[in-house]
C-alpha cells in the first residue's frame, strides 16, 4: 500500500481546515453546544476532538502541540457529552487554536524528509509515520463530516458544500 507524501498530507490538512472553517462560519459559542436530540456531542466537543488529534500528529511530527493535558481531557474520546458553556473551551478559542494547529502541522510536514516519513514510530504498534498521520487524518475527516449536522442544528438551513 502507497501512503502519502508530505505535500499530499499537507494539502489533506489544509482541505479539511478550511471545510472546518466554512462549517463553523457564522455560529456562536451557544450555537457550539446546542445538543442532538439523542446520545451524541455538540460541534463545539467535536471541534475540541478534532484538536486532540491535530495535537497527536504534532507531537508525532516533533512539532509543538496546541494543548496541553488539561485543555485536551475535555475533549478525549469516550469522555462525556458537553452540556453547558462551563464544561467547554469557547468556540472562539478552539477557532484559533484550529488555525494555529494548521499552521504548526503545515510548517512541520514542510521540514520532514521522505525518510523521516517512512520512519516506524510507537503508535502502540509497528507503523510509519506516514501510516500514523494517515489514520489521524482520515479520523479527523470522519468529524469533519459531523460538522454539517451540527451546524444544520444551530438553524442555518443552509448548504455549505455545492
Amino acid at each position: 500500500m502507497t501512503y502519502p507524501t508530505t505535500e499530499s498530507l499537507t494539502q489533506s490538512f489544509a482541505l479539511t481546515h478550511r471545510l472546518i472553517k466554512m462549517q463553523t462560519d457564522g455560529l456562536t459559542n451557544a450555537d457550539s453546544l446546542l445538543q442532538l436530540p439523542f446520545r451524541g456531542n455538540c460541534l463545539n466537543w467535536v471541534l475540541g476532538h478534532i484538536l486532540d488529534g491535530r495535537n497527536t500528529a504534532l507531537k508525532r511530527l516533533g512539532g509543538s502541540p496546541v494543548w496541553d493535558k488539561s485543555e485536551i481531557a475535555r475533549y478525549k474520546q469516550g469522555s462525556e457529552p458537553i452540556s453547558c458553556a462551563e464544561q467547554a473551551l469557547p468556540l472562539e478559542k478552539l477557532l484559533a487554536d484550529l488555525d494555529q494547529s494548521q499552521q504548526r502541522i503545515a510548517a512541520a510536514l514542510a521540514e520532514m524528509s521522505p525518510e523521516g516519513l517512512a520512519a516506524t514510530v510507537d503508535a502502540g504498534e509497528s507503523k510509519s509515520l506516514e501510516q500514523t498521520l494517515a489514520g489521524l487524518h482520515w479520523h479527523e475527516t470522519y468529524h469533519t463530516g459531523q460538522l454539517e449536522i451540527l451546524r444544520q442544528l444551530a438553524g442555518t438551513d443552509d448548504v455549505i458544500i455545492k
